[in-house]
């Protein structure tokens, strides 16, 4: 069975990089599979062990940091870790499978770097940051503040699309599944 690849997906926040990827791996001929994080936080309500996360302790994260188990991570506030296994990404590599990484932009440079023509990337980018700025703010979730450091943050990550493979500018959703969707099939079958 041939060896499965890696699509790795960052936008900043307010892009529209979760709703593209849930129509993208609404494909099965895709044979996409997304990876399950790793994370120090507690379990909520009724999430599962290798399901939702692989839920370890902060020991166990910074172990396997130490021993490079991991393709990358992010500690978000002291002793609060998330991040991708490569024993997760091997598993689903190994059935087949194409593993779709939905990560943040330096994450997904890192990752790019790590495995090289096996894996592809593709960074998601609004119109404009000012369009960013109004997605944001038609959300209704995010306070002011939230959203001018969400905006600082994308214009920094803005500066780092050029790393990525490919650019896909998400001014009409249609359009951006599907010209993510072309990417996704012409890497798949090259």
């Amino acid at each position: 069975m041939e060896q499965g690849k890696l699509i790795i997906i960052s936008a900043p926040s307010g892009s529209g990089k979760s709703t593209i990827i849930g129509h993208i791996m609404q494909d099965e001929s895709l044979r996409l599979a997304f990876s399950v994080s790793a994370t120090t936080r507690p379990r909520r309500g009724e999430e599962v062990h290798g399901v939702d996360y692989y839920f370890l302790t902060q020991e166990e994260f910074e172990h396997k940091i130490e021993n490079d188990e991991l393709v990358e991570y992010q500690e978000v506030y002291p002793g609060r870790y998330y991040g991708t296994l490569k024993s997760e990404v091997e598993r689903i590599t190994a059935m087949g499978k194409n593993v779709v990484l939905d990560l943040d932009v330096l994450g997904g440079v890192n990752v790019k770097k790590m495995y090289g023509d096996r894996a592809l990337s593709i960074f998601i980018q609004p119109p404009s940051v000012e369009v960013l700025r109004r997605r944001l703010i038609s959300r209704g979730t995010d306070s002011m503040e939230d959203i001018e450091n969400r905006v600082n943050k994308a214009e920094f990550e803005i500066s780092i699309g050029p790393q990525f493979d490919h650019t896909v500018i998400n001014d009409d959703l249609e359009t951006a599944v599907n010209e993510v969707h072309s990417l996704i099939v012409a890497f798949i079958n090259s």
